[in-house]
């Protein structure tokens, strides 16, 4: 039985985040903006193999939902960066995933062991209402495995 990407995404967030957020979601009107950062080893293999994600060491992952309705996901456009201590930055360029009724979002990034990540984010729903884009940000401590 093949899993969906979305299901271990779901499943592991819990233990991914230790205490470390408090909250996994930004309410923007209508919208909740799912989001979360991790390591790429914890896709599993065949999985990211079918999706183009490249695992390893000091390799991560950020995914964006956006919801109106929580099992449905609105499509949206997506774009951020993300910033170490120092300042320095990354582009995320997220590509869309499409399960079912899912849909999320998913963008490549490299990190050093025990590095305190900033990760802006700006998401502007395409669902054919007035256009208007939320920003947010948020923080997490990667490590490699």
């Amino acid at each position: 039985m093949k899993r969906s990407l979305l299901a271990i995404l779901l499943l592991v967030q819990p233990i991914l985040s230790q205490g470390y957020e408090e909250k996994l979601y930004k309410q923007h009107g209508n919208y909740k903006i799912f989001y979360s950062a991790f390591n790429s080893s914890f896709i599993d293999s065949d999985i990211a193999v079918a999706n183009n994600i490249v695992r390893g060491k000091g390799k991560g992952l950020v995914n964006i939902a956006v919801m109106e309705e929580l099992t449905i996901g609105t499509p949206a456009k997506v774009t951020g960066r993300v910033f170490n201590i120092l300042q320095q930055s990354q582009s995320l360029e997220f590509v869309a995933v499409k399960e079912q009724q899912a849909l999320y979002y998913l963008a490549p990034f490299t990190f050093e062991n025990e590095d305190y990540l900033t990760f802006k984010i700006t998401v502007k729903p395409n669902d054919g209402k007035p256009s208007y884009s939320y920003d947010f940000k948020f923080q997490k401590k990667m490590y490699h495995d």
